[in-house]
């Protein structure tokens, strides 16, 4: 296994874990500190996600530097799919990472649960596109 595919390996299980965690905040009783937790974990997994996605896509000899550049190539190979839902994913983390408010966290918490499902299919679709 080449360097690259070694690196990318890697961020897939650092983004597996993070995506586990971000699941289990989810299955909490509803509180203050779940609602902090679950968005925490989500900007993490996010974070994750797409440096993952701008990993997989070096090995494909595409080179992009930001979220939003890593996340429209990704689509663009199939390795996303739903791109609204991913473009709003990208909006709340921004959001979130920039300005904290605790009327804005808990409308976001609120989609957090929406958000899920499309990082557990990139997690299959890079799987499967690098046999990992």
């Amino acid at each position: 296994m080449a360097e690259q595919e070694r690196e990318l390996a890697y961020s897939i299980g650092k983004f597996r874990k993070a995506l586990d965690r971000f699941s289990e905040a989810l299955k909490q009783e509803k509180n203050d500190l779940k609602v902090d937790a679950s968005i925490q974990r989500f900007e993490f997994t996010f974070e994750l996600a797409w440096k993952t996605a701008k990993r997989a896509l070096l090995l494909e000899g595409i080179i992009c530097k930001t979220p939003r550049e890593c996340l429209k190539e990704s689509f663009r190979l199939g390795l996303l799919q739903d791109e609204e839902k991913w473009l709003a994913v990208l909006d709340d983390r921004n959001a979130m990472s920039h300005i904290y408010s605790e009327e804005e966290a808990r409308v976001i918490y609120g989609r957090l649960p929406d958000y899920q499902p499309i990082f557990e299919a990139f997690l299959v679709a890079i799987k499967n596109r690098f046999g990992l």
